[in-house]
This record gives structure tokens, C-alpha cells and sequence, in this order.
């Protein structure tokens, strides 16, 4: 959440200032001094926003506008899941309330508290000191791992999401979301979406899955290399902790060097001090306490076709006009490299 990032309220993401003012008052500490309103600019899917209340800082949260894809942007779980979370080691914000009220500013919304610190959306961490750069990917995963050892069951999310079949029902619903948002032919895809359910691994672990864990969805200590929150929780549910893994572990088999693919394949990671994956995986089963990462062809494949469906998707809103950042139009066309990549490591 960088100062840098934001920007005034786009046109298409403007709500009634005064009305959510209205609101906060008696809700929110700080309200009846006043308010200000910026927008954060970089996510691709729910707006979000910086509120100065009097002396506090808080984030707001909210669906994007127009007609959404069905179960997408599901605000009240982001905050169903922070909320839960803030009783455990997970680093994350402290949830303030949750309107499910269209009437106050359009459309249902969450309030957490600001965290300060910083964002790196680049995962070659070209902007960082290199003597962080190792400890931070260790705190990356070292947090990942808290993350799925929480007893969901133990902190109310027993309701949260099924705990069986989580991979055959994504795999299910992003094929879903690609068919609704499909804008022409993508061969790759169409082969992924065959080949996934043929190939399911037949563990079917669950923990809390944040579904979209990478370095730019941590805030990192302002000087140290540690993460102190977690952001953007709109994909979580109960899921394969090997799923977020993937995910996380997608630049390593993603080109560096092409413009706005977030990959590291083709860097020199260890003159930059940088991880291997090799690395990675063997913090994760230190942190996690397993003795090995199986399937793992399989659980990247299947991250790359979720993100190309997710892609697609943002592309769709951009064609219709109603996406939350300026770059969606490029963006959604990277659908297709994304699927293509998935196709080759499901095949190899």
C-alpha cells in the first residue's frame, strides 16, 4: 500500500462521499472530524480506497460497479476471513466493519485499518535492497505457511468453503468464468481445461488457501525484510495449500525481461540473491512441516490456468468498460501466454 500507488477517485469508481461520511459517523473513530478519499491504483478487480478520518488511516474496499460475474468480488468474504484471521499469527489488518447496504455507496464495502509499509509488485525485487532480498522471500513463505497451519475449524470458518473437492470445483468454476468471459479462440485453454480433470492429484489436504499469495499482495516491514500483512483476499477459501504454492512459485516458470509478464525465467537469481525454487519448496515443508511437494506439474499447470481464466476475465470488463485499472486491456490480453505456458509444463 505505497503512498506512490494512489491516485484521485476514477470516474467509473466514484461514490457519494458525503453519504458514506454519513454512515461511519458513530461507527468509525475519528468520523465526525471528517474525511478524505483517495483511490489505490494497481488491483484489477474490487477498488479500493484510502480513508483519512480525523487522526486514522483505514482502507476501503468495495465491489467494482456494473454487472459482475456470478460469485465474483465477494467483498463480505474478504472480510469474513480477515475478521476471522486477526486472532491468529497471520499477519493481517485489523477488520473495523462490514456494509452489505448497496444504498450507501453503491455497492456492499469493508473497512480495515491502514498498515503501513511497502509494496513490491516486481518479484525479482529489482527495487530492494539486495541483502533482503533472500530474508524477504523466506518471510513470504515462512507467512504462507502460518497462514495454512491455522485451525480454520478452531477460528468460525467451518462455513467458509467446502473441505473436500476443492481442486475439482476450481477447476469447474474458472472453466465457467473463461466460457462467460471467452472473447475468441484460445487452443492452449481449451487443452488445459481437458487435460486438468484427467490429471487431478488424488491428495485432498485443505487449509485456509488464499488463492492469489505473490510478493505483490504482502506489505513488507517499512525497513525490515519481513511481511506484516496480507492483502487482497477476494479469491480465499477453503482449498489445497499446494494451490497458493504453485501460485506463488508461477515467475519461476514465467519469462523475465517481457513487458508486464512477472517472471524470473531467464535471470541470474543467485548474483541478484534471489531463491531458487528448489529453495522455496524446502522452506515451505519446513514452515508447513510436510517431507515433500507431490504433483507439483499438476498444481502448476492448474495455477497458470486460473490465472490466464482470471485474466480473461479482467479483459472481458475492460472490452465492456468497466474494469478497475487503466491497464486492463493489456493485461487480459496475457491470458493466452498464461494458458500457453500451462499447457507446455502440463505436457512435460
Amino acid at each position: 500500500m505505497s503512498e506512490a500507488t494512489l491516485i484521485d477517485v476514477l470516474p467509473a469508481h466514484r461514490f457519494d462521499e458525503a453519504r458514506l461520511l454519513s454512515y461511519l459517523n458513530g461507527r468509525l473513530a475519528g468520523a465526525e472530524q471528517g474525511m478524505q478519499v483517495k483511490q489505490f491504483q494497481g488491483g484489477q478487480s474490487n477498488p479500493t480506497y484510502l480513508l483519512t478520518v480525523g487522526e486514522h488511516r483505514y482502507v476501503l474496499r468495495k465491489k467494482p460497479p456494473g454487472k459482475l460475474l456470478p460469485s465474483a468480488h465477494m467483498v463480505e468474504r474478504e472480510y469474513q476471513v480477515i475478521n476471522a484471521l486477526g486472532s491468529t499469527d497471520v499477519p493481517v489488518p485489523t477488520a473495523r466493519l462490514l456494509c452489505e447496504d448497496p444504498e450507501i455507496i453503491g455497492t456492499a464495502f469493508y473497512i480495515m485499518d491502514y498498515v503501513e509499509g511497502r509494496v513490491h509488485t516486481q518479484p525479482l525485487l529489482s527495487d530492494v535492497e539486495q541483502s533482503q532480498r533472500l530474508p524477504i522471500y523466506r518471510s513470504m513463505i515462512e507467512t504462507m505457511a502460518q497462514l495454512h497451519n491455522v485451525d480454520w475449524k478452531a477460528v468460525g470458518l467451518e462455513s467458509y468453503g467446502k473441505a473436500e473437492g476443492y481442486i475439482p470445483r476450481q477447476i469447474k468454476r474458472w472453466s465457467g468464468q473463461f466460457e462467460a468471459s471467452r472473447t475468441g479462440d484460445m487452443p492452449a485453454m481449451d487443452a488445459l481445461m481437458a487435460w486438468l480433470p484427467d490429471n487431478m492429484p488424488t491428495d485432498d489436504h485443505t487449509t485456509i488457501a488464499h488463492g492469489d499469495f505473490r510478493i505483490g499482495n504482502l506489505i513488507l516491514h517499512p525497513t525490515e525484510p519481513k511481511v506484516v500483512s496480507i492483502l487482497d483476499w477476494e479469491l480465499a477459501t477453503l482449498g489445497h495449500p499446494l494451490s497458493d504454492l504453485a501460485y506463488c512459485c508461477l515467475p519461476y516458470h514465467l519469462p523475465s525481461g517481457v513487458n508486464g509478464v512477472k517472471g524470473m525465467l531467464g535471470a541470474d537469481l543467485k548474483s541478484m540473491g534471489l531463491p531458487e525454487e528448489q529453495q522455496v519448496l524446502e522452506w515451505y515443508c519446513q514452515y508447513s512441516g510436510r517431507s515433500e511437494i507431490p504433483d507439483w506439474n499438476f498444481f502448476l499447470a492448474f495455477s497458470l490456468f486460473r490465472l490466464a481464466a482470471i485474466l480473461q476475465g479482467v479483459y472481458h470488463r475492460a472490452v465492456q468498460g468497466n474494469a478497475s485499472n487503466a491497464d486492463a486491456l493489456e493485461v487480459g490480453k496475457r491470458a493466452g501466454l498464461l494458458a500457453e505456458r500451462g499447457w507446455e509444463i502440463a505436457q512435460s
